[in-house]
């Protein structure tokens, strides 16, 4: 009997199988501060955007050993291992290299994604900042269904009970429009609304695992991969394709209240992208 046989851990190379350990142990900590002390780790440890007051620049490599629960853990955790223990071993790149690769697309997933979150909370704070300097019914409902109801800064979904109050709010100050009470109401929601948005942390090993997904189709373009959702085979070339499709599509096209990072998982595979083909000029061996 192969004493290992019963160790998951048995089959796995160095960094990838440290790396997993890291998050598992981060989600565990975070989990259990937040139940026995009430402390949030994540606000600590994540990353904010550069707006914010709570933007630290370790939270560039703290954010990779966070994630936001169990199942995002595991999805992020199942393909590293399933893909990067196969660019670790050492007749593909090693340990060594495998280990730059992951932080640097890491590290890019977070560049681009900041870029955009920036882009679009320089475009809220315009806005909120024209409302607050002529508060009125009109501009008020304006700035919601442009940020709150829609977009990817949108935090209220579809479902017209949600809005219903802020209409009716808008209705009651229509009607008397020089109240101060509803101009102090409005504008309040409005400064807490765009805290808010510039106080949200982004988490997760996506990005680095995604460049991960795209290094394994540029290595290994012909392999046949099983499909989860649907259940069929694909090469890896073209799930690479598909992957990024998808994100590309998804990050254009965010809807309200959509928490993933699409612009990081692209990130991810731009950085590793460019990193290989840097390798590769460089004439290192790659198979």
């Amino acid at each position: 009997m192969n004493p290992n046989s019963a160790n998951p851990f048995s089959n796995m190379t160095t960094v990838v199988k440290n790396i997993i350990i890291i998050n598992i142990a981060m989600l565990l900590i975070t989990f259990i501060a937040e139940e026995t002390m009430g402390y949030n780790l994540t606000q600590v440890l994540g990353l904010h955007n550069t707006s914010s007051e709570h933007f630290r620049p370790y939270q560039f490599i703290t954010h990779l050993f966070m994630h936001g629960g169990l199942m995002h853990l595991f999805f992020n955790m199942f393909s590293l291992y399933m893909f990067g223990r196969i660019l670790e071993l050492p007749q593909v790149w090693g340990s060594k290299r495998f280990f730059t690769y992951y932080f640097i697309t890491g590290l890019g997933a977070a560049v681009l994604h900041l870029i955009v979150t920036n882009i679009e909370f320089s475009s809220i704070q315009t806005a909120a900042d024209h409302f607050l300097n002529s508060p009125t019914p009109d501009m008020f409902q304006q700035f919601l269904e442009k940020n709150v109801f829609s977009g990817s800064s949108g935090l209220l979904s579809s479902n017209t009970d949600n809005k219903k109050p802020l209409y009716d709010f808008i209705y009651e100050w229509s009607s008397d429009k020089n109240n101060v009470e509803y101009i102090q109401t409005a504008k309040y929601y409005v400064q807490t609304y765009v805290s808010h948005r510039a106080d949200i942390p982004v988490v997760g090993a996506s990005g680095a695992v995604y460049g991960v997904l795209l290094a394994f189709g540029m290595l290994f373009p012909n392999v046949e991969l099983m499909l989860l959702f649907p259940p069929i085979p694909i090469k890896a070339k073209y799930m690479v394709m598909v992957f990024g499709a998808i994100e590309l599509f998804s990050g254009l096209n965010s809807a309200a209240g959509d928490n993933i990072a699409h612009f990081a998982h692209l990130g991810g595979m731009i950085f590793g992208f460019i990193l290989i083909k840097i390798w590769q000029k460089e004439k290192q061996n790659f198979r």
